[in-house]
């Protein structure tokens, strides 16, 4: 190799070294704490500093959305797809999930009906330190004809609370597309719960209690209350629960809670008080959805609702253009 060569080379090493020394240091953002992951196949994960505590599915090939698995504090699952005992005429419940029995006639409830949900779109995916939410919209069909009864928007706003437990502030807005729209008088609707099979009253000797403070299906079925709350056993080594809470400001706060000592818990939205709308009036729904550890007293869930109680709702956005 040459003199002049060599001192090329050394030239050019001492002057990249130079450039490197001259670069900026990285000074990266902070990564917020609650972020919602987008997945293939039409899937969202809701993870809480790396770890999952739900994922929510919305693939237009649904009878509707749902969110699955539902983690509880110790990383055990609290919910189940269908009913234990029954997976084919129960197919339908799905963990957690909206939809009605009776749309104007139309059985968006169980899988046999005509009705179907469908997500169109997401309207945003909204990262924080203290709460990530997902925000949709979606049309209730009718598949015999094809006609839309309904557009929801449905805004899930997920809060981190200590030790591993979490609220789920549920909030749906749903706009008649037709000159008037019935929501009929049922127990089936809006909001499903499918409990873990160890955590039902008769399969694994889980506990119901109301904000009244009637328990199990005997005495709870379909009861008037703020709050009804299904707990037991996730694992071995875990007692956990969920506490299914109906919004103070909602047009019917103390709603019936359809209970069943086999796992299952809804809070009924028109049951005895069918509600009808015309074209373009809308109706608000929001319910809170907190896991817990532990089989908690009833006082203890009081406290959680009324903290529940005290969140400022999340205003639907405008999706980006």
């Amino acid at each position: 190799m040459s003199r002049l060569l060599l001192a090329l080379l050394v030239s050019s090493t001492c002057l990249i070294t130079s450039l490197r020394a001259e670069e900026p240091p990285l000074r990266p953002k902070p990564i917020p704490r609650v972020q919602i992951i987008p997945l293939p196949y039409d899937q969202a994960s809701v993870q809480v500093a790396g770890r999952e505590i739900t994922r929510f599915h919305f693939g237009r090939d649904l009878h509707r959305p749902f969110l699955y698995p539902v983690i509880s504090p110790a990383g055990n699952r609290l919910t189940r797809m269908g009913h234990p005992h029954d997976p084919n005429g129960h197919s339908h419940h799905n963990s957690i999930w909206i939809s009605h029995h009776d749309v104007s006639g139309v059985d968006f409830w169980g899988d046999a009906g005509k009705g179907r949900i469908q997500c169109m779109k997401i309207n945003r995916y909204e990262d924080g330190d203290d709460h990530a939410t997902i925000e949709i919209v979606a049309n209730w069909i009718d598949s015999s004809n094809g006609a839309t009864l309904l557009t929801e928007t449905r805004t899930m706003t997920f809060y981190p609370l200590e030790e591993n437990e979490w609220l789920l502030d549920l909030k749906s807005v749903l706009t008649a597309q037709q000159p008037e729209v019935t929501l009929g008088d049922t127990p089936f609707g809006l909001v499903g719960v499918r409990m873990a099979k160890t955590i039902g009253v008769k399969d694994g000797g889980g506990r119901i209690l109301n904000s009244a403070g009637e328990r199990d299906e005997k005495e709870a079925f379909r009861k008037r209350a703020n709050w009804v709350d299904y707990s037991g056993a996730a694992a071995r080594d875990e007692l956990a629960g969920i506490t299914l809470m109906s919004a103070a400001d909602n047009a019917d706060p103390t709603a019936p809670f359809h209970v069943r000592d086999d796992g299952w818990m809804g809070a009924c939205f028109s049951h005895e008080r069918p509600q009808t709308l015309k074209k373009g009036e809308s109706v608000t729904a929001r319910y809170g959805i907190y896991i817990h550890k532990d089989v908690l007293s009833q006082t203890e869930i009081a406290a959680q609702y009324d903290k529940f109680g005290k969140i400022a709702p999340r205003s639907a956005s405008t999706a980006p253009q």
